[in-house]
């Protein structure tokens, strides 16, 4: 394989320029690429570079291991420029590949570049010294000048000229080039997107990705101790144009995909995010896609962001809500540098999006330092008295962070993940190893019970009728599991082991049937409740085994024998005729506005969305196939449709 273009009288033969993305941990399907999408638009806007050289992505989904990104990475060849998008969960694996592609080709180029190894160098070529290049700061305006670079025959050993970067030099000293301002105008860019440096269109014609990223714009004004956010923290958030992102949405809109994904760290901020909305909205209408969007949405809520709510609610445009709190402890809140960020009134808002319907979380982070057991059961509990739904995290250490660069001051014992590289924080002086793990469970239980949302109604019922916290019930379960002698619960137990607390690893939710909860519920829940509650909470508990998803084998057929009815243009399975002696739905709407209720006997079908769990990732979309009633299912198509 050549080294450089060979473009004389002949054929021209071009430099193969190989760029690298992975999705994240054990997801099985690739996400869009994007990162590398910028550094393709880039290459093939820059006339020389694209006569001369050949860039081709190459995306992987994050449950690819490293042996099959090599075979299918070198079968035909191999590049002479393997460029990585390295983030924590893929460092090992792109380390390893850059093994072999120097096996392969001894002169070839390896780059890597991104949030995880920015500023590492010195770490990087310790661990990896395949690796010539680390990219510093934004790659795009950084890739082209390597590719010049390369073509005007120099070598990774001489890029003094080139600002933004870390290298060797010839005798092994480490080099760091000045740094490079951050990217102002960000339309100077080519899109990713409208140029087609990303394909739009899989092999059968359909949008390839389950879900389409894009970029508003860069920066973000905070400075949390535990973000890095692609290095642009504390400083002024630089947009795109109005004009290229509806461009990009008409064209996203055509292809058909299903949900967008924003890459903004506080949308709802800016005023350009209402017109963005708008846009979006629009776009919507024309072609029925995106049906969603997710993002990061701004801590401090402006009079824009709840218009932007209210828009989105009055288009019945499915979306969630995520509030990240990440602590509600004072000290850990300065330590954390967040006591300048204003959650305003958060109660307030929570209850002002449930009222309209839309699904809320809340958002915590174990393991902070400051952070005690007590102080943050304490947080959970006043989170989970406004939504069940809470998200907790447990606390990485990432580079460029607070938390890196005061590790000492705080006493911070990490370890390495086993398959990715991330610090996870084992103690500090103001956690125990002991603490950390008792609270490891409760994260798994959290994620799969509350989070994951396979109970719904039954913590405000648990709550408000018998007065049992959210976080006992969790850390009930929890202490339920490690000491249950049945065999079910020992292998639901050894599954549990296994995983990280936040993730959960997908062997744990199959074995979690409603078998094992009615056995939890009969041992450790049931004892617990007064007897004025009992006949309530257990009714609420019922409805809450009765709306979980109809279980489908790798064959799709169901674990029961239900009739499939077609209702509002897809398949659902039915489950007719069931009787409660409350309004279950109505009892729980109730009782989080403070109120009773009156028993009222009621009988009602179920309709639940058919083909859940032939993918183990539907178990991390769980509330998109839970049985709805006749009446929750009228509403939710009238919202989509009316």
């Amino acid at each position: 394989m050549p080294s450089r273009a060979n473009c004389g009288r002949g054929a021209c033969v071009k430099t193969r320029v190989s760029l690298v993305q992975q999705g994240v941990w054990t997801n099985s399907h690739a996400s869009m690429p994007l990162a590398m999408g910028y550094l393709k638009a880039c290459a093939d806007a820059d006339a020389r570079i694209n006569a001369r050289m050949d860039v081709t992505i190459h995306n992987y989904a994050g449950d690819v291991g490293s042996n099959r990104m090599a075979r299918e990475l070198f079968q035909d060849g191999f590049p002479d420029i393997l460029c990585f998008s390295v983030l924590g969960w893929n460092h090992r694996a792109f380390g390893a590949l850059a093994e072999t592609f120097k096996q392969l080709n001894p002169r070839g180029w390896v780059i890597f570049g991104g949030n995880h190894v920015a500023h590492q160098a010195e770490r990087v070529f310790r661990l990896f010294p395949q690796v010539d290049v680390v990219v510093n700061g934004e790659g795009e305006p950084v890739f082209p000048e390597l590719l010049h670079a390369y073509l005007d025959g120099g070598t990774p050993q001489e890029l003094h000229g080139v600002r933004g970067i870390s290298f060797r030099e010839t005798g092994g000293a480490l080099v760091t080039t000045e740094e490079r301002p951050r990217i102002e105008d960000l339309d100077s860019l080519p899109s990713p997107i409208l140029s087609g440096a990303i394909p739009l269109t899989g092999a059968r014609g359909e949008f390839p990705y389950g879900y389409a990223l894009l970029e508003t714009n860069r920066g973000c004004p905070y400075k949390c101790s535990f973000c890095y956010w692609g290095g642009a923290t504390g400083q002024k958030m630089r947009s795109f144009s109005r004009e290229r992102l509806r461009a990009e949405l008409e064209l996203l809109g055509r292809h058909r995909a299903p949900a967008l994904v924003l890459c903004d760290s506080n949308f709802g901020m800016l005023p350009a995010d209402e017109d963005f909305l708008d846009d979006l909205l629009a776009v919507r209408a024309r072609y029925g896609y995106p049906r969603s969007l997710e993002t990061s949405w701004a801590k401090n809520k402006s009079a824009g962001f709840f218009r932007i709510m209210a828009k989105l609610r009055e288009a019945g445009m499915q979306n969630s809500f995520i509030l990240a709190l990440q602590t509600m402890d004072e000290a850990t809140l300065s330590r954390m540098r967040r006591r300048n960020m204003r959650l305003n009134e958060w109660e307030d808002l929570v209850g002002w999006l449930t009222e309209r319907e839309m699904n809320v979380y809340l958002e915590l982070i174990w393991g902070a330092p400051g952070e005690t057991v007590q102080t943050f059961l304490a947080g959970y509990d006043r989170a989970a008295r406004h939504t069940p739904f809470v998200a907790v995290h447990q606390l990485m250490v990432l580079p460029n962070t607070g938390y890196h660069d005061k590790r000492e001051q705080y006493g911070l014992v990490t370890v390495r993940g086993e398959q990715d590289d991330f610090e996870y924080v084992l103690a500090h002086d103001t956690m125990t190893m002991a603490d950390n793990e008792r609270m490891g469970r409760f994260l798994c239980w959290n994620r799969v019970l509350a989070r994951g949302r396979l109970l719904h109604g039954v913590w405000t019922a648990l709550r408000e009728l018998a007065g049992i916290p959210q976080s006992q019930v969790v850390l009930g379960f929890a202490d339920w599991v490690q000491t249950a002698q049945d065999q079910e619960v020992a292998r639901l137990r050894e599954a549990a082991a296994g995983a990280r607390g936040d993730l959960v690893d997908a062997a744990v939710w199959p074995l979690l049937t409603q078998e094992v909860l009615r056995a939890w519920w009969q041992a450790a829940v049931r004892p617990l409740l007064p007897a004025h509650a009992l006949s309530t909470v257990e009714e609420v508990f019922r409805f809450d085994l009765l709306c979980q998803p109809i279980r489908c084998g790798p064959e799709g057929d169901p674990a029961e024998d239900l009739p499939v009815v077609r209702r509002y243009g897809r398949d659902w399975f039915l489950r007719a005729g069931q009787s409660f002696g409350w309004d279950v739905p109505a009892l729980v709407a109730a009782l989080r506005r403070g109120e009773r209720g009156e028993p009222e006997p009621c009988t009602t079908d179920f309709y639940y969305p058919t083909g859940f769990g032939a993918d183990p990732q539907h178990f991390y979309r769980m509330d998109a196939y839970r049985g709805l009633t006749e009446g929750q299912l009228a509403q939710r198509f009238h919202a989509v449709t009316g």
